[in-house]
C-alpha cells in the first residue's frame, strides 16, 4: 500500500505542482521500500514459517529471525522517509548497508537452519538459491557506492551496476525463492518428476549468463552475446517444461482452488510466460537498443516483474495458506488491483512504443494518474478490509 502510495505521488508530480518532494527523492524511496520493506521483508517472513513448518523437532531457535526482521522493518521505514527528504545522503546510504548486511545475517542463518532440517521438499535448494543471488546482487550497490564515493561515474559502468542489482534481485533472489515457495506448497520433493532438479540447474546457470541481457546495449563480445541468447532460449523452453509438468501433475490442487485464486495464479502464469517472450525478444539487438533507451518500456517491465509476477505471487501464496483473512471485499480489491497491473502494462507499452517513433499520446501521463490512483484505492481497500476481517 505504501509502495503504491509513493508511486501515485509520482505520477501526481508529473502532473501537478508539488514543490514539497522531489521526484528523485519519491523514486529512490519508491524503488527501496519496495524491495526492502514489501518483497524482501515477506520473503524472509514466508522462509521462517517454512523453516517452522519442517522443523518438527524444535531444534531451530526461531529468537534470532525476530531480531533479523525488526532489523529489516527498522532499515526499511528510515529508508522510505530519509530518501523522500533527503535523497542519497548520510542516514538514507547508512541504513540501506545496514538492510544489505541484515539479509546477509538472514542467509547465514537459513543455511545454517536449512542442515537441521529433516525433508526431503525440493524447495531448500531454491531457497538457497535465492539468498546466493540476493548476497551477491548486492555488490552492484557497493559498485555504485564506490563510484559515488570517489565521484568517478561512467555512464556505462554506472547502469550495468544497476543493472546488475536489479537482475540479481528479480531474475534471482525473488523468482527463485517464489518458486521455492510454491514447490513447497505443491508438495514436491526430491523423489518426484526429474524435471524439477533438472529445470533448476539449468534456470540457475541461465541466471547467472542472463545478467548479460541488462547490458546488450553495450558492445559485448560475440562469445559472451551468444552465451546470452542461449540462456534466454533455456529459459524460455525450461519454463515450457515446468509448466507443463506443474500443472499436469497438481491438477487435482488447482482444481479445488477458490476461483479468485485461480484466477490470479493464471493470471502471474500468463505473466511470467510474457516476461521470459520478452527476454528472448531483447536479445535482438536492434529491438534491445531501442527498449533499453525508452524509459517507459524499462518502467513497463520492471513493473510486470515486481507486480504481475512477484507482488501477485506472494498475495497468492499468503491467501491460499489462510495467513490471512479472505472475504468478499478483500477479493474484489484483489481483483481491481490486477486489472489497474495490466492496464499499467497496457499504458506504458503504448507509451513506449510510441516514444521509438517520437509520437507524442495526448494525455498518456493522466491516464497513468489514474490508474496509479486504481492501484493504490484497492490494496489500500483490500488491507483495510483484511484489518477489519
Amino acid at each position: 500500500m505504501l509502495v503504491a502510495l509513493l508511486g501515485l505521488l509520482m505520477r501526481y508530480k508529473i502532473l501537478f505542482e508539488f514543490p514539497l518532494l522531489d521526484q528523485k527523492s519519491l523514486q529512490h524511496s519508491h524503488s527501496h521500500f519496495a524491495f526492502a520493506g514489501w518483497v524482501t521483508h515477506t520473503l524472509i517472513t514466508l522462509l521462517i514459517a517454512f523453516l517452522q513448518k519442517h522443523d518438527t523437532l524444535n531444534k531451530i531457535v526461531f529468537k534470532k529471525y525476530n531480531l533479523i526482521l525488526i532489523g529489516n522493518l527498522i532499515c526499511s521505514y528510515v529508508m522510505l522517509i530519509s530518501f523522500i527528504i533527503q535523497g542519497y545522503g548520510a542516514i538514507s546510504i547508512t541504513f540501506s548497508t545496514l538492510s544489505i548486511f541484515v539479509s546477509y545475517w538472514f542467509a547465514y542463518s537459513f543455511f545454517k537452519d536449512c542442515k537441521q532440517l529433516e525433508t526431503s521438499s525440493v524447495a531448500t535448494k531454491w531457497f538457497k538459491a535465492a539468498l546466493f543471488f540476493n548476497v551477491i546482487s548486492s555488490l552492484g550497490t557497493f559498485a555504485l557506492a564506490y563510484m559515488m564515493a570517489t565521484k568517478n561515474i561512467h555512464q556505462n559502468e554506472y547502469l550495468a551496476s544497476i543493472y546488475y542489482y536489479l537482475h540479481f534481485q528479480y531474475n534471482g533472489w525473488f523468482f527463485f525463492a517464489c518458486m521455492g515457495l510454491l514447490l513447497d506448497y505443491l508438495k514436491v520433493t526430491s523423489n518426484s518428476n526429474r524435471i524439477y532438479s533438472q529445470s533448476f540447474i539449468w534456470l540457475f546457470w541461465s541466471c547467472i549468463a542472463g545478467y548479460f541481457l541488462s547490458t546488450l546495449w553495450l558492445d559485448l563480445p560475440l562469445l559472451i552475446y551468444i552465451l546470452t541468447a542461449i540462456s534466454a532460449i533455456v529459459q524460455v523452453v525450461v519454463w515450457y517444461f515446468l509448466f507443463k509438468t506443474i500443472l499436469k501433475e497438481n491438477k487435482s490442487i488447482f482444481v479445488t482452488l477458490p476461483n479468485y485464486l485461480k484466477y490470479l495464479i493464471l493470471f502471474i502464469s500468463f505473466a511470467l510466460s510474457a516476461k521470459f517472450l520478452l527476454q528472448l525478444g531483447s536479445t535482438i539487438p536492434a529491438i534491445s537498443k531501442l527498449a533499453f533507451g525508452f524509459r517507459s518500456i524499462v518502467i513497463a517491465y520492471l513493473h510486470l516483474i515486481l507486480l504481475a509476477i512477484i507482488s501477485l505471487f506472494l498475495l497468492f501464496y499468503i491467501y491460499v495458506n489462510d495467513f490471512v483473512t479472505i472475504n468478499k471485499k478483500t477479493i474484489l480489491g484483489l481483483v481491481v488491483f490486477s486489472i489497474g497491473v495490466v492496464l499499467n502494462e497496457v499504458v506504458l507499452g503504448i507509451q513506449g512504443v510510441a516514444s521509438l517513433s517520437y509520437i507524442l499520446i495526448p494525455n498518456i501521463n493522466e491516464a497513468l494518474f489514474g490508474i496509479a490512483i486504481l492501484l493504490f484505492a484497492s490494496i489500500l481497500w483490500t488491507t483495510f478490509f483484511t484489518k477489519k476481517g
